[in-house]
Order: C-alpha cells, then structure tokens, then sequence
C-alpha cells in the first residue's frame, strides 16, 4: 500500500505505528518508543518517500500577470493619447487588480 507524505503527515502516532508494524527496515527499528515526528521521518525514509511537503511554483503566474500588466500599460499609453477617457479607466482597473493578485500569491 503506498503512502504519500501528505497521508503520513495527517495520521496519528497510532496509526504510524501500525505501519511501522509491518515494515521491515532499519529506520523504523524501535518504532513504539518514537514520537511522531521521528516516527514520521524514519517511515518517509523506510518506504523511499520525500520527507518534506512539495509546494505549488507559483513564480509562472507571477510572470503571466507581469506581462499582462506590461500590455496594459501600453493600452493606457495609447488611451491617453487617444483621449479615451473610458479605455483608460478601464486599463487602469485591470491593473489595480492584476497587482492586487501579484500581491496575494
């Protein structure tokens, strides 16, 4: 039965335990004597998983959102000149809200 780090991490001691039961290797010698977060790492380490928490890359929303800002400037370049007053407002709110979204990530 394979385990995912993320399904460790959520167990309880007891639980850990009963895996570690029934694993056959040299970090989980001692088990009923560990407490979680050695028990968590000696089982990661027993059945070949990451013992860390992988973390989604949000650098290339970042970019994205960058780029789209970048587009929209130029739009309000060409507003001002135009004198289009609605275009402008427009160009400017949808920046407002792309750097609120940078922000939050």
């Amino acid at each position: 039965m394979a385990h995912t780090y993320e399904e460790l991490k959520h167990m309880t001691v007891v639980q850990l335990r009963d895996i570690a039961k029934g694993v056959q290797h040299d970090a989980v010698k001692g088990y009923s004597q560990l407490n979680k977060e050695h028990l968590l790492v000696a089982l990661c380490t027993a059945l070949g998983i990451e013992a860390h928490a992988h973390h989604a890359h949000v650098g290339a929303e970042k970019v994205r959102l960058k780029a789209r800002i970048r587009e929209l400037k130029a739009q309000s370049v060409k507003a001002i000149a135009a004198h289009d007053g609605a275009q402008l407002k427009s160009a400017r709110r949808a920046i407002h809200n792309l750097k609120r979204a940078i922000n939050k990530i």
